[in-house]
């Protein structure tokens, strides 16, 4: 149905007339974030511009945007390839990158507040089960799928002075030092309580002194001397200058809605992954594996 062009704002029968839906899929489109709207008074608002620039975006796959926000689990490697992405636009488009943590990451994504959420959330033993079940927790888990980005190394973060500690480590040793934890959601932190569930360690025994809400922050408050210890990937270790004790290899992997995956600025971020400089500066950063990103692991249904 024609709408008047100079309409800032439409009302949920308007959106529904416009696009031919009924008024209850349209409320539940606006709820689980799928359409740009705002709740004014208790009624849904939504700004017209943005459906119409929804309705392109929708048409050709995420093609024609602009833009692309990325957010979720903290990482150096996909931080500077961002950075990289972003200097070679030449200011045509914006790629942005923000550490949230996994779970709050996927939240984000289901609100529409983010186009992509890196994620590493698979098991000790490497199986995606429990990531697959964190998904589809999400109620328009149905439109995402799982796409493949990199492998890298887990593990203890210590300072160089302390690494002799760690030659017969023991569980005395683990509960006399300070500990930096990471929030509620990180995929770090589900990490270190499955390490310590294996080390047969109560992880109230442990004295925490701080949380911190990114990898380099934990790194951070280690190298300050404000604390001992933290479960991180070897990257940010390296570039603190702590010792770094690996426990695990994971999966750093990218969840999205279907047609976020056709976006150009997604594409050329799997394209720049497999190229050979990527791998250059992966082993310069120390602790990755690159092997088959882009690759499609899961698609939700």
């Amino acid at each position: 149905m024609p709408i008047d062009s100079s309409i800032i704002y439409m009302s949920t029968k308007q959106v529904a007339e416009y696009l031919d839906l009924n008024e209850k899929k349209v409320y539940s489109m606006a709820n689980q974030r799928i359409l740009p709207a705002t709740k004014v008074t208790g009624k849904w608002l939504f700004p017209k511009v943005l459906i119409d620039r929804w309705l392109m975006d929708s048409c050709h796959s995420g093609m024609l945007s602009d833009r692309m926000h990325i957010t979720g689990s903290d990482d150096p490697l996909l931080s500077m390839l961002v950075a990289q992405l972003m200097s070679e636009g030449e200011h045509q488009e914006i790629i942005s990158y923000s550490a949230t943590g996994s779970k709050s990451g996927l939240t984000l994504l289901s609100r529409g507040y983010a186009d992509v959420c890196s994620i590493h959330w698979e098991s000790q033993h490497g199986s995606r089960d429990s990531l697959y079940t964190l998904l589809k927790s999400y109620p328009n888990h149905q439109q995402w799928i799982l796409v493949s980005g990199f492998e890298r190394h887990q593990g203890l973060m210590v300072r160089q002075e302390m690494a002799s500690l760690f030659d017969n480590v023991n569980q005395g040793t683990l509960q006399s030092l300070r500990w930096v934890s990471r929030q509620k959601g990180a995929g770090s932190q589900l990490h270190l309580e499955q390490w310590l569930t294996q080390q047969h360690i109560n992880i109230n025994e442990l004295l925490f002194t701080a949380t911190a809400k990114s990898e380099r922050e934990l790194a951070a408050y280690i190298a300050r001397n404000n604390a001992d210890i933290g479960f991180g990937c070897q990257a940010v270790a390296v570039e603190s200058g702590l010792h770094f004790i690996p426990q695990l290899t994971e999966s750093f992997d990218f969840v999205m809605s279907q047609s976020i995956f056709f976006r150009r600025q997604l594409q050329a971020l799997l394209t720049l992954l497999n190229q050979p400089q990527t791998t250059q500066l992966a082993n310069l950063l120390s602790g990755y594996q690159l092997t088959k990103s882009g690759e499609l692991l899961w698609r939700g249904q």
